[in-house]
Order: C-alpha cells, then structure tokens, then sequence
C-alpha cells in the first residue's frame, strides 16, 4: 500500500467511543448467531473499498473537524467496521440480508468517491489514466490467476467459492497499483515488509529496465494463492470461521488496493 503520510491516532475520547461501538457491534452480531459464507465475503467487499475511499477523502483535508479523526489511518479501518456491523445487524432483519448489505456498502463507496473526485476536479489534479491501467492490470491479474488456481486445485477452488476471486483481485489490485505508484509516479512505499520486497527488486540486475514494483505484485499474488489453497481445508471443516479469515485476507488486499485508485486519481501530478 502506499503511504503519503503517517498514521494518526484519534483523541482519547473518540478512541474510546470508537472501541466501545466496536465491541457493541461484534457483541450483536455474536448475539445474532450470524454465518459468514463465501457470498457473505462478496457482500462485505465494498465496505472494504468505503473505508479506503474515506481515508482519501480525509487526505484531501474538507472533512469536518468534529469526524475527520475517525477517518484517520488506522482509526477509519474501525469506523468502517462499526458502520459495517451496524448495517449488518439491521439487514439481518430483511429477507435478503446480504443484498441490503452490499447495497449500503455501495452507496458508502459512490459518496466519498464523488466528493473526492469533486474536489480533485475542481482542484484541477484529477486523473484517470493510471487508475484505470491498475484497475485493468489487476483484473487480468487475477482472472489469470484464479483460472490457474482452478485447474490445478478444482477442489479447493470449488470450496472457497466466491471468496477466491475477491481474495485475488484485492491482492492483484493491490499488487499492481503499488507497482504503478513507486515504479511510474513515483510515490513512496512505507510499509515495512513492502519496502523490503522492493529494496531486494532494486538490487536485482533489472531495476533499472523494468523497476521494483514487479516483485511485490509477484508476492502478493503468490501469498493470496497459498492462502486459499491453505484455509480451504479450514473452510471445508469450520466454513463460518474459515470464510471470516478470509475475510480479512480480502480486505487487507482490496482495501489498501482502493486507496491506491483513488488516491491516484485525485492526487496524481498533471500529466500522466
């Protein structure tokens, strides 16, 4: 993922009232009893993507100040949860809980995205070559992927279902806009483990032809792999806890992976 600033932490009384609705959240959907499957993943996806389009939002600085912390990196992760399991709760009580779901979380998405895309516009740095190249790049990616991944272990593809191709693609995506923004924008990596994938790039022979970036999308497409293929047992034996940790497998790929977008959509110098 890239970074363009630190991470903030919000005061302690918002952090606290952040934790408390947290836990209250998890604690109702305990209470509910509620599945987690494979379409429920499919479900949660652009909640993963809301967050991230929130934070951006919150980098171009027209948030109130009375909210903006909740918006803050990591404080917006939990915000997003919050507003999640809410949503959640109240779609349980519908017939067709995981379409209300996924229908809010839409509609979380197309607003920050909108605001974000209004301000850049108006601000005269809106872009979208290179988020559609990356959007393009990591769909092929992991459409490439996941159809390898099906011939060669069409059992375990059957048994994660849905969540197989969100896992890729999340990482895909996250894997090939990382690559665009250190190789061709130029921004910098400032996670630890990325930066290190990225150093070991730069010392091979071919930095200077085809960049650093290619590696980390190679690891990253290979850890989403090795996942699947490891928690489809796990799937197959506890399906409500296996489906949940994959879960949050997809939402560390796909949610790093929409900040990127937007982000280079908004922020990106003129030019490209």
């Amino acid at each position: 993922m890239v970074l363009p600033a630190g991470s903030t932490v919000p005061p302690i009384p918002q952090t606290a009232a952040l934790l408390a609705a947290l836990g209250a959240v998890l604690w109702g959907l305990r209470r509910d009893g509620v599945r987690v499957t494979d379409h429920t993943i499919l479900a949660l996806s652009p909640w993963m993507v809301a967050g991230a389009t929130v934070h951006v939002v919150y980098q171009l600085d027209v948030l109130p100040s009375a909210v903006a912390p909740l918006a803050s990196s990591p404080a917006v992760y939990g915000t997003t949860a919050v507003v999640a399991g809410f949503v959640w709760l109240l779609a349980g009580r519908t017939t067709r809980p995981l379409w209300w779901l996924a229908g809010v979380g839409v509609l979380a998405v197309l607003v920050p995205t909108g605001v974000a895309l209004a301000v850049a516009a108006a601000g005269g740095t809106l872009t979208l070559t290179v988020p559609l190249l990356g959007v393009a790049a990591g769909a092929v990616m992991a459409w490439v992927t996941w159809r390898l991944f099906g011939a060669v272990r069409p059992s375990d593809a059957t048994t994660v279902g849905v969540a197989g191709p969100v896992v890729l693609f999340g990482h895909a995506l996250d894997g090939a806009t990382t690559t665009l923004g250190v190789d061709v924008l130029g921004f910098g990596e400032k996670t630890p483990l990325s930066r290190i994938v990225m150093e070991i790039a730069g010392a091979l022979p071919t930095a200077d032809v085809i960049g650093v970036g290619w590696l980390f999308a190679l690891v990253k497409l290979g850890l989403a792999v090795a996942v699947l293929a490891l928690f489809a047992g796990y799937v197959r034996d506890e399906p409500s806890e296996g489906f949940g940790l994959l879960g949050l497998i997809a939402a560390v790929g796909l949610g790093p992976a929409s900040y990127n977008v937007l982000l280079f959509a908004v922020m990106t110098p003129t030019g490209f």
